[in-house]
């Protein structure tokens, strides 16, 4: 795929068939990019699940907060990364070893690594990267009208 551009048909259909969204570098921080993307999420009816090491155990948003993507105990819809583009790959990594597999990834802005997205959509996962679900939600809006 060319992660240089999406289809709105893209951006909407995941948008619109994801329901639990897991958020791997989230922020208790509500100065953070993380913390505003898991409000949004929330406040749009989603189920949002943050996940941050350090924060483990923990709640953010009122939402409880889990060590790794392997620690949530129900399925995960989405994986949206607020990490490095050089962590991108570890992330995709953990992704690909749960079962069931999520249907999409989706890198935050500067969050890009080719290479490991290839890797997510061999197996049969969306890949989105560089974009914020909060600047593409828009668009699911405008098709729904």
């Amino acid at each position: 795929m060319n992660h240089d551009h999406y289809s709105s048909d893209y951006i909407c259909n995941i948008l619109r068939t994801v329901h639990t969204i897991a958020v791997v570098g989230a922020s208790p921080n509500d100065s953070r990019p993380s913390h505003g993307v898991m409000g949004f999420l929330l406040g749009k009816g989603y189920r949002v699940i943050p996940v941050n090491p350090g924060h483990a155990g923990r709640t953010i948003l009122g939402q409880r907060v889990y060590a790794r993507l392997a620690d949530i105990e129900e399925p995960i819809d989405m994986v949206d990364v607020f990490r490095a583009a050089s962590q991108f790959g570890s992330v995709v990594d953990e992704v690909l070893a749960l079962r069931p597999l999520p249907a999409a990834i989706w890198g935050q802005f500067s969050v890009r690594d080719d290479a490991a997205a290839a890797r997510a959509e061999a197996a049969g996962i969306q890949v989105v990267m560089d974009r914020c679900p909060v600047t593409e939600f828009p668009q699911l809006m405008r098709r729904a009208s």
